[in-house]
């Protein structure tokens, strides 16, 4: 058919006819045989060259109609009077904070806008659990921490005097803290979620290590539910959205999503003009999710129902949440012109109602039966996680002061006349007189409220959001499992990469921890020489092999198994450590002493996603992070991005991270055993960042009686050949090996005693000698750190080289008793080989020479002719530019 044959009429009755076809295939066959009819002619129309137009959005409106929604089991009003209280009580918290202390900050609007989400969960959904099964994990919105203590001070968990000190933690007796934070309160969080973007991903991984524990048999198949609550505004966070199509693809319905999406994010709108609703259900959906909308109230499924021609369906997609946003704040005489105006059918569906009546025609998160039918559906869903996308008003209940305004997110005071608009609209039994003081409000024990809220909650098991040590403690594995690598490997040549994995691969043999050891790696196994543990243990999948993989006749292949316990990520650093803190906090959350072990990039751990690290610290996550090819000058031809010089040093703020710079197999050994031993046995809250070379290099035996050197952070190597050392050489890691060369060089050649020093960790030499000054100011002591402990009276000079930055050893430079001059990899990366990196840099045994020299020529140790004669036959060129510039 051409245009010239279009005929609108003929167009219109057919479209009828098939309409009525439908109607009556529905009405007499039902639903689903409905659905496989239209999945048929859909596909008819493709295989005929009819090309539909794809969307991967259904209309404007509520997935779940109303007739399809369950019977509402709570008792509704008593459940509004407890929300209202809740929400006068969040209000208060802020306002008083900020009366009391002018910039302590806080956030109303959020919880505000997701009361109901909360709400229905706590009461009807929420389950504490017994020993981790059957246990619901919350990943709560940061911002709406008010809202959560507010109702633990119903509950009764918190005390007035508690809320009264929000965010006034370090007052007497302590407070609250501003957002949830195990480590600061490790009795009542479960997982941090500010910043932003790590609830989401976080909670992903959480929810697919639960299938693992599973899959594995460490832990009871049940069914509890991992609910991650965020924020419209916060999808915006690569991390939000980054892994969706994992949760999809692993099929885990123990997820649910609940994004609370009041339109506005901290400025103004999250998609002024346009439908953030829309665009999230297109990419839910688009990743396989079930996605379940609610976007209007009750008020609205009479308009609806009345909408036999689509005309307000229609308006509703029309209209941009930038529009919808200033509805919020303008009459029902500007919404009925403005939104219903559009055309005279519109009016007229509202003509029956009043100007007050279509202001207050209410969004779906508000509406608890509406959500509680969404909580219903995403509980008992199958196959895939759900999406809940329900719509709020940001600052829901604050009237003038902020309802829908761009200023919400920043409100943090009230003045009187709003205090008694909030206090009236929600019926808080605050007399006129006490309003403006904001007072706290808790019923009487007796009243229906507190016997309501009670029941609900010990209908569900207990409080929540609550966390517990539910594992207790691990015996560490003996001292034998760690033995053969003290010996050393005399002339073979092995990096530490390579002893690592031979630690752990003993590790997973071991009959007491090996279940509990979780491998995981970014697609890197082949590279850090892992891939005999693919066969030893297999890599985790849930499905198992569907597939015969490319290298099955080798004795290595890929080897996908349902019960397998290598955790292979694919390219993702920030998913990788999603799933280290979900099994380095498996001890809490499901009563499993799970160690983890996750080995990366070193350049691509702390750089690329050192808040994820924070939140694992903060997480109060056990667990070692292994930071492969580490260094600035080892990973030859990678070039810039790819060789670190800088994460001990990004690692040196992290309070409860260990940080360690091995450089022989029995160093490693001693601080794996010992890490082992501290978290798991002694149950301290610690994690490990241990960096590893890819450099083959004969392994030294350990001397005797350096196990203690080597935690606290420095041992004696090689002594000098003489009793009395004129130079002393710290060496570490990757550059140990060119300080031995030029402790050698300058015995040999140049008769200069010299003594070499294995550093292992600055960063705890660094913390030892800052409590130690501390303690000597605050007691009037004179007590020494460990390094000036170590080597005071040791030499002349002190030389320092390392394959990171100079400013890691520098920090130590006030405790050395002598002269300091430290080499570093200061400066971008270059492609090349390992010799000419480290001559680039400036830290190879050749540079530590002629530093020591020149070191001990400026104390007057030595004459000006052997410093020029060293210089000569170490070919340094002292005019050539700072590798930091170049």
């Amino acid at each position: 058919m051409t245009e010239d044959d279009y005929n609108p009429e003929e167009e219109a009755l057919d479209i009828a006819d098939w309409l009525e076809s439908f109607d009556d295939l529905l009405a007499t066959a039902g639903p689903i045989r409905a659905r496989r009819v239209l999945e048929e002619l859909m596909q008819r129309s493709y295989n005929k060259g009819v090309r539909l137009p794809f969307s991967a959005n259904t209309p404007y409106i509520n997935t779940i109609p109303q007739n399809e929604e369950p019977a509402y089991p709570g008792n509704g009003e008593l459940e509004w009077r407890i929300r209202s209280l809740i929400r006068w009580n969040a209000m208060a918290m802020v306002v008083r904070a900020n009366r009391q202390h002018q910039g302590i900050g806080g956030h109303i609007s959020s919880y505000a806008s997701s009361a109901t989400l909360y709400e229905v969960g706590f009461n009807h959904f929420f389950r504490k659990g017994n020993q981790g099964l059957n246990r619901d994990l919350l990943y709560i919105q940061g911002h709406v921490a008010p809202g959560i203590y507010a109702r633990a001070f119903l509950e009764g968990r918190l005390s007035e005097r508690d809320i009264n000190h929000f965010r006034l933690e370090l007052h007497k007796g302590g407070g609250l803290s501003s957002y949830p934070h195990p480590w600061l309160m490790p009795n009542f969080w479960e997982f941090p979620t500010v910043s932003m973007g790590i609830g989401p991903i976080t909670a992903i991984y959480q929810a697919r290590f639960m299938r693992y524990l599973e899959d594995r048999g460490l832990k009871p198949k049940d069914s509890s539910k991992v609910w991650a609550f965020l924020g419209d505004g916060e999808t915006d966070e690569p991390e939000a959205l980054g892994a969706i199509t994992l949760a999809s693809r692993e099929k885990l319905d123990n997820l649910i999503f609940v994004v609370n999406c009041n339109l506005q994010r901290l400025d103004g709108p999250v998609r002024g003009n346009g439908k953030i609703i829309q665009e999230l259900e297109a990419a839910f959906r688009g990743a396989g999710w079930n996605v379940i909308k609610v976007i209007w109230g009750y008020d609205w499924d009479p308009l609806l129902e009345k909408d036999e021609t689509g005309e307000l369906k229609r308006r509703m997609n029309e209209v941009v949440d930038g529009q919808y946003q200033k509805y919020v704040v303008e009459s029902g005489a500007y919404i009925r012109d403005h939104f219903f105006g559009a055309s005279e059918n519109l009016k007229n569906m509202v003509a029956h109602l009043t100007d007050d009546e279509v202001r207050r025609l209410r969004r779906g998160g508000h509406e608890p039966g509406k959500i509680y039918a969404a909580y219903k559906q995403a509980v008992e869903h199958k196959g895939a996680p759900t999406v809940i996308l329900a719509k709020t008003i940001k600052g829901y209940g604050l009237g003038e002061s902020g309802e829908g305004k761009n200023i919400t997110h920043q409100q943090k005071k009230m003045n009187e006349d709003e205090l008694r608009e909030f206090r009236n609209r929600f019926g808080i039994p605050v007399k006129d007189e006490d309003v403006m003081k904001a007072p706290f409000y808790k019923p009487a024990p007796d009243s229906p409220e507190m016997i309501y809220l009670k029941e609900r909650r010990e209908a569900l098991g207990g409080s929540v959001p609550a966390r517990a040590d539910l594992a207790g403690s691990l015996k560490a594995p003996p001292n034998s499992l760690f033995e053969e690598f003290y010996a050393g490997t005399e002339d073979r040549e092995v990096s530490t990469t390579m002893a690592f994995v031979r630690i752990l691969a003993k590790l997973l043999k071991d009959e007491a921890v090996g279940k509990l050891v979780v491998p995981i790696v970014p697609d890197e196994a082949r590279t850090f020489g892992m891939e005999a543990l693919f066969r030893q243990c297999g890599i985790y999948s849930h499905v198992g092999q569907l597939y015969e993989p490319v290298d099955s006749a080798s004795l290595l292949y890929y080897k996908e198994i349902t019960e397998g316990q290598i955790l292979e990520e694919g390219i993702t650093e920030a998913g990788s450590l999603s799933s280290f803190i979900a099994a380095g906090c498996a001890y809490a959350n499901y009563g499993v002493n799970t160690i983890p072990f996750f080995i990366f990039y070193s350049m691509f751990g702390f750089q690329r996603v050192g808040d994820f690290i924070w939140a694992a610290a903060d997480s109060r996550a056990k667990g070692f992070l292994l930071g492969a090819t580490a260094g600035r000058t080892t990973l030859a031809g990678e070039g810039l991005q790819h060789q670190d010089g800088h994460s001990h040093l990004l690692a040196l703020p992290v309070p409860n991270l260990m940080a360690y710079d091995p450089a022989f197999a029995f160093e490693l050994a001693i601080i794996i055993k010992d890490g082992i031993k501290r978290m798991y046995q002694d149950r301290e809250d610690i994690f490990y960042y241990l960096t590893l070379g890819n450099e083959n290099y004969p392994q030294l035996s350990m001397p005797k009686g350096v196990e203690e050197g080597i935690l606290k952070g420095m041992y004696l190597l090689k002594p000098a050949s003489e009793k009395k050392a004129t130079a002393v050489l710290l060496g570490s890691g990757a550059i140990l090996g060119e300080t031995l060369k030029a402790q050698k060089i300058l015995e040999d050649n140049y008769k200069i005693a010299t003594e070499v020093w294995s550093v292992t960790s600055y960063k705890e030499l660094y913390k030892n000698a800052l409590d130690v000054d501390r303690h000597n100011l605050l007691n009037g002591k004179k007590e020494k750190a460990f390094i000036t402990q170590n080597l005071e009276k040791r030499g002349q000079v002190y030389v320092s080289a390392s394959d990171y930055v100079k400013n890691m050893a520098l920090t130590l430079a006030k405790w050395v008793p002598g002269s300091f001059y430290v080499l570093g990899t200061d400066g971008f990366g270059r492609s090349d080989t390992r010799e000419k990196l480290r001559d680039h840099f400036e830290v190879d045994a050749r540079h530590i020479v002629a530093s020591t020299v020149a070191g001990l020529f400026a104390d007057g140790v030595v004459d000006k002719k052997l410093k020029d004669k060293v210089f000569k036959e170490m070919e340094i060129d002292g005019k050539r530019g700072n590798p930091f510039y170049r």
